[in-house]
């Protein structure tokens, strides 16, 4: 667990015992952990062998290059969960860059890149209807070909629920995205189905990733009700 002191503690992350602390917008709490099923779906198993053959191919590095990774880790320093700068590891830094490679079939890098840019995704719009297409209209900024796009979705759900975080599925990846409409209806169908009864609601995730360092931007979340 990680916990941030102040007179007291003032904020925690992570679970220790049979306890979970976390913070929402209603500000920092603790819960009782509770350890979800595991459904061991064909997608989770493929995350774990993908993470494992990273883990393996870390091992077979020379020391050279597990030093390099290791001297490359400044230059991908972001922020911690407490908005404190925090440096990654060298493995962790070579995980993390493959682990995206991978997810859009580009073979893993052994030698740590200069960070480049990663176009961002904005302004986007979600279109649903019951039995028929899914869209979603975006803004690339700016339109950067060395990126590619995943794209993860929900079944049709509750109206009423605001997170789906739990629901999300990749359906697909898309090559060097600089179009403003992109159609998800097959990938949607192939994976849950026809889009759900009217009225339902449908969240897609988009993310773009760096084809040549493995960088991934920020994911961007849009939901609609199906018509």
């Amino acid at each position: 667990m990680k916990i941030k002191w102040g007179a007291l503690v003032t904020d925690g992350r992570g679970k220790v015992g049979g306890h979970v602390a976390s913070k929402n917008k209603a500000g920092a709490y603790i819960r009782t952990k509770v350890t979800p099923a595991n459904p061991n779906t064909e997608y989770q198993s493929g995350v774990r062998a993908r993470l494992s053959a990273l883990s393996t191919a870390w091992r077979g590095l020379t020391e050279a290059q597990r030093t390099a990774w290791n001297d490359a880790v400044e230059q991908y320093k972001g922020t911690d969960v407490f908005g404190d700068i925090k440096n990654p590891t060298g493995f962790n830094l070579h995980q993390r860059l493959n682990n995206n490679l991978a997810q859009i079939d580009v073979a893993a890098i052994t030698t740590p890149p200069l960070p480049e840019a990663v176009a961002g995704i904005s302004t986007g719009v979600l279109a649903a209807a019951n039995g028929g297409a899914i869209t979603v209209t975006f803004t690339v900024d700016p339109v950067f070909t060395d990126c590619d796009l995943v794209a993860d979705a929900t079944p049709a759900i509750s109206p009423g629920i605001n997170n789906a975080k739990k629901e999300f599925r990749r359906i697909g990846k898309y090559s060097a995205v600089t179009t403003h409409v992109l159609t998800l209806t097959t990938e949607y169908n192939a994976k849950f189905g026809a889009v759900g009864a009217a009225g339902q609601k449908v969240f897609v995730r988009l993310k773009m990733i760096n084809k040549t360092t493995g960088q991934a931007g920020i994911p961007v979340i849009y939901s609609a009700v199906i018509s």
